[in-house]
């Protein structure tokens, strides 16, 4: 019997992902009451986690409210005349989560046709693993789905491509990543307030 392709693997991956998915509103919910609990997404737990799911919490909300779809960005989201699925794979305690899916959540608002959908990287360990970065299971990792046709038109993640630079220029320069390059990406996340993000998110779109 011949072994499945990896394409019709990654179909019934999906498809079992999308079978426990969750939409932003109610990801958010969870990961308020996890706040709330002090606990985290994931089977492991720790303070750390707990600590990290806290403060995404409030980046969330802040980035939530603050981010903004220029005209000219909006009139592109709009163009998308195909029904298509973001999936997000991701955790709560995931710090280039809290700016990035707020951001994926403006995109997808902007166009019925977009339907979002949250899955637990923990959870789908076979999905992540077809879309690792670098060879790691970085996330978020945004999925943009065809279901009518069962294929994958893009993907997006773990960070924008200047934060991904300044991770790996960190990374040349002392070898390692030290605990400081945390605040440098978040200054910088902050800084950008999500547009680079929407940007590098219009060119996944599948646009005629």
């Amino acid at each position: 019997m011949a072994s499945p392709t990896t394409e019709n693997n990654t179909q019934e991956l999906i498809g079992k992902a999308l079978s426990q998915a969750i939409s932003y509103e109610d990801y958010r919910a969870m990961v308020n009451q996890l706040a709330l609990e002090g606990k985290a997404t994931g089977p492991e737990q720790s303070e750390a986690l707990a600590n990290y799911t806290m403060l995404n919490d409030r980046r969330m909300k802040r980035f939530d409210k603050t981010v903004k779809v220029s005209e000219e960005a909006a009139t592109t989201i709009a163009r998308l005349d195909k029904r298509v699925q973001f999936i997000v794979l991701t955790e709560s305690w995931c710090g280039d989560a809290a700016p990035a899916l707020p951001v994926i959540n403006k995109v997808a608002e902007l166009n019925d046709n977009i339907d979002l959908k949250v899955v637990l990287r923990d959870e789908n360990i076979s999905l992540m693993n077809r879309f690792l970065t670098n060879g790691g299971m970085s996330i978020p990792k945004l999925i943009v789905w065809d279901a009518e046709n069962q294929e994958v038109l893009a993907d997006w993640g773990p960070r924008p491509e200047p934060a991904a630079k300044l991770v790996a220029d960190h990374k040349e320069k002392h070898g390692k990543l030290l605990p400081e390059i945390k605040e440098e990406i978040q200054q910088w996340y902050n800084k950008d307030k999500g547009q680079t993000t929407l940007k590098e998110l219009l060119t996944r779109l599948p646009l005629k």
